[in-house]
């Protein structure tokens, strides 16, 4: 089964020009879904699935504790691949075609209060090179609401500091242009004085790259994601903690002071609003905050 899989996601790689995080979560799923169908079902091909097979591996997967969310995106990953198969007549009949997916309900954004992400920005003190980086990638992660992809693909020149403005290529390779207010570019400043210089080194490729390691090379998300966890630990945030949680806060925080949830959608980079409402339900005080301030009977 590795060679159809190998295939379908050399199709969706190159001719559907799909993200590699995307080609990623579906080699996962498939793979998953292919040991299965050979170790408990004894299969040696995808011409030999039905539903029922699939609705087995569904069931096991929920038996094991998966999260709705998870079998429904590797319900997602099968159906793709079975269209994919099915067009290519590698498989007689398209057996997905009728399958729904798990509801996944209504999964909120965890998010941090205000006061949460001060204590986390300000025990960054900037005494060190090191610190004045990680403070500077956190102002921005914070200022911006990019997604970790975003930033560790950032080049010097993408931040705007005198214009106040951080250009970033997001999903699907769309960009787009982001407000930075002005702590996040005092600290972009410092960084390029200060901080980043110690970090770079002469003839380097990553010599573009905004965000170093102390060996030079670029950030990768999993740096970022150390990083983040310690600067965590050192400022006693309780809650888990990642890079998608401090977008969530940018966008929760945003709203609730009134921004307008257009807007945050074109900063956000969504390409649908009905991804950006879920905030919306993230403060359920601030419909209270509004309502009382602005009804004429209240």
């Amino acid at each position: 089964m590795r060679g159809p899989i190998a295939h379908f996601l050399d199709h969706i790689a190159y001719e559907r020009g799909l993200a590699a995080n995307t080609r990623a979560a579906y080699e996962t799923d498939l793979r998953i879904f292919a040991a299965f169908l050979q170790a408990r079902c004894g299969l040696a091909g995808f011409d030999q699935v039905s539903r029922d097979h699939i609705a087995a591996f569904l069931d096991e997967q929920r038996r094991q504790g998966m999260a709705a969310s998870t079998r429904a995106r590797r319900l997602i990953a099968i159906k793709v691949l079975f269209a994919f198969l099915c067009a290519e007549g590698r498989v007689p009949a398209d057996v997905t075609a009728v399958m729904d997916a798990p509801g996944k309900g209504r999964q909120l954004p965890r998010t941090l209060s205000e006061a949460d992400v001060a204590r986390l920005l300000g025990s960054v003190s900037g005494d060190t090179a090191h610190d004045v980086r990680d403070r500077c990638m956190l102002e921005l992660f914070y200022a911006c609401g990019l997604r970790v992809s975003e930033v560790t693909a950032l080049r010097v020149a993408d931040v705007r500091p005198e214009e106040g403005l951080v250009r970033c290529v997001g999903k699907g390779d769309k960009q787009r242009v982001i407000p930075m207010g002005d702590e996040a570019a005092r600290w972009f400043r410092r960084y390029l004085a200060e901080a980043r210089p110690r970090f770079a080194r002469r003839g380097d490729a990553a010599e573009a790259c905004l965000f170093l390691t102390q060996r030079g090379t670029p950030f990768t998300r999993q740096g970022v994601f150390v990083m983040l966890v310690k600067r965590a630990r050192a400022a006693q945030i309780g809650s888990a903690l990642s890079p998608h949680v401090l977008r969530h806060c940018f966008a929760s925080h945003l709203l609730a002071h009134g921004a307008q949830i257009r807007a945050i959608q074109e900063m956000l980079g969504h390409a649908d609003i009905a991804t950006t409402q879920v905030y919306t339900h993230v403060d359920e005080g601030h419909v209270t905050r509004t309502h009382t301030r602005f009804h004429p009977r209240h």
